[in-house]
């Protein structure tokens, strides 16, 4: 198993975070991980990004340049690094925010509304974890179980009253998936 993932949005959308559950459930799962983040000048509003490894071997090297996985929370991220995106990939959008049809047709594309769907939950910041939900239901190279374990190393004491509505969010998400309605929601979406 080895897996390589861009993840990328806004400061302030969770991307980072989703980063850092990824590589801790990798951890606590014994998988070989590599993680770099990367922010923007401005805290809230302007860019993030991280690059995730996460293998059951050795990692020869933390940078991904061809991602398995792209996670795109709003359309400045999907204009970035859409391009990068392996042939047969899977590519996560936030369909709340990417105004935009998909330019390539060789990946596998899933649209997300996140932001509306974390706003029917009652909690709009977990729209990171509604993606992060949907991405492990197409892909589980960790187990939600890891990721809210994670959640509790990640994330200071004062929030882990937070993990009963993270463990909702992500099975949104998953469920999404399920249904095998997100295409037809993104397309709706980006009409």
């Amino acid at each position: 198993m080895f897996r390589q993932l861009i993840l990328a949005g806004f400061g302030g959308q969770g991307v980072i975070s989703m980063g850092h559950l990824l590589v801790y459930a990798g951890m606590m799962e014994n998988k070989e991980v590599a993680y770099i983040p990367s922010y923007g000048a401005e805290m809230r509003g302007g860019t993030a990004n991280c690059s995730v490894t996460i293998s059951s071997t050795p990692i020869r090297s933390p940078l991904v340049t061809e991602p398995d996985i792209l996670v795109v929370m709003n359309r400045p991220s999907l204009d970035k690094f859409e391009p990068v995106l392996k042939k047969g990939g899977s590519l996560f959008i936030n369909s709340c925010l990417v105004n935009r049809p998909v330019k390539r047709t060789d990946i596998n594309v899933h649209f997300v509304p996140a932001n509306e769907l974390a706003r029917l939950l009652g909690e709009p910041r977990a729209a990171n974890m509604i993606m992060l939900g949907a991405l492990l239901e197409t892909d589980p190279f960790v187990k939600n179980l890891s990721v809210m374990e994670a959640f509790k190393k990640v994330l200071p004491a004062n929030k882990h009253h937070l993990l009963s509505l993270n463990s909702k969010a992500l099975e949104v998400g998953a469920g999404l998936i399920r249904q095998g309605d997100s295409a037809k929601t993104g397309l709706t979406n980006l009409a």
